[in-house]
């Protein structure tokens, strides 16, 4: 059987094309030291929101739901990450073997817990779970702000006591209630930060343009029209949900493994919906999308600094802006508009369309 590029292809192969000449450049430019030390530090938060833009467009833009929970399911990676390489810091010396195992760890503990919870969740709709993953991403945030975990000759130790824990000789706190994960061992890099987004594209792209990815568009389109061909609505939402949860588990391990401590007061409701925001600039459902509004928006507020009093206010205008640009009908139709007209100039960029049609006449 013939494989067909189809336009969902050929736009996901330009997101991997963009996603690539990004850091590609971003390398030369540290290469040559044009970067700043400041920006340079934003380089794997940018790489963790992405993968969380991306992971929560899963949910929202192909399934439909809507969740503001996200930075619960980060979080749960986050300390999962970073608990998993104290321990290891002896048995796996290498720092960047270390930190693959926290990821994958720390995404499929997101990935469980977001499957335990998403049993009774995901048979709400609408408002309803939007509500209740609210709650969760709180709880998981007081937990972690009370918990107290260490590890001493006698083993691991673990309590939500405001008093404490007492560790014996040559113990180590990783986890101190709401001070947080402190003295971790910074192990992320941008380059990982780079594979983990090709990873995310990767899962994503092909679980949306597999069968499963249109069952699950199918739900979130017509929920009466799938139910009643035989979709399984509560089992495909699950598996949006469990691999949504899971790439954010990930990103949030490598998050983490950045900063020298976390608290879990990074990881609550405000955290959940800058994320949302990202999806929603960037185009809901829009994969390339969420790419390039979760890198924008990450650095943005940085690169205005220098205007310290307006700073804030220049932010919130290009979020109205970039609203109105991608909301509008009237600016819609102005940028096909434009679209048509460079593709007039440049027959190479009607690549797209050609591919299209010919798509539709060998269905035909």
């Amino acid at each position: 059987m013939k494989k067909r590029l189809t336009k969902d292809k050929i736009m996901g192969a330009s997101t991997y094309i963009l996603v690539t000449a990004a850091f590609l450049i971003l390398q030369l430019l540290m290469s040559q030291g044009k970067l700043s030390s400041t920006m340079k530090g934003f380089l794997v938060p940018a790489c963790a929101y992405i993968v969380l833009a991306i992971s929560l467009n899963l949910l929202v833009g192909i399934c439909g739901e809507l969740s503001l929970g996200h930075a619960g399911f980060m979080g749960i990676g986050a300390f999962t990450g970073v608990i998993v390489t104290a321990l290891l810091a002896t048995a796996v010396p290498n720092g960047i073997v270390r930190l693959v195992i926290a990821m994958v760890v720390g995404g499929v503990m997101a990935g469980a817990i977001g499957f335990l919870i998403g049993i009774p969740v995901l048979r709400l709709r609408g408002d309803y779970l939007a509500i209740v993953t609210l709650a969760f991403g709180e709880i998981m945030k007081n937990i972690f702000g009370n918990l107290y975990l260490g590890i001493d000759e006698t083993g691991l130790h673990a309590t939500m006591s405001s008093a404490g824990l007492t560790l014996g000789a040559g113990g180590q706190m990783i986890v101190s209630g709401p001070r947080g994960a402190t003295g971790i061992t910074k192990l992320s890099t941008f380059a990982v930060g780079f594979v983990l987004i090709l990873f995310t594209l990767f899962v994503v792209q092909n679980l949306i343009n597999s069968r499963e990815g249109r069952a699950i568009k199918a739900v979130r389109d017509n929920r009466i029209a799938a139910e009643s061909v035989g979709i399984n609505v509560t089992a495909f939402r699950m598996k949006a949900f469990v691999v949504s949860a899971f790439l954010a588990g990930m990103a949030g391990a490598l998050y983490a493994m950045n900063y020298g401590s976390i608290t879990a007061t990074k990881f609550n409701f405000n955290t959940s919906i800058n994320i949302l925001v990202f999806v929603v600039l960037g185009g809901i459902g829009s994969i390339r999308g969420s790419v390039i509004a979760a890198a924008i928006l990450t650095v943005l507020p940085e690169m205005l600094r220098g205007l310290n009093d307006y700073r804030m206010l220049i932010y919130a205008i290009v979020l109205i802006v970039m609203m109105i640009f991608t909301r509008s009908p009237k600016l819609v139709a102005w940028r096909k508009e434009v679209a048509e007209k460079i593709t007039e100039k440049f027959p190479i960029l009607k690549l797209n369309k050609f591919i299209k049609d010919k798509s539709k006449k060998e269905a035909a």
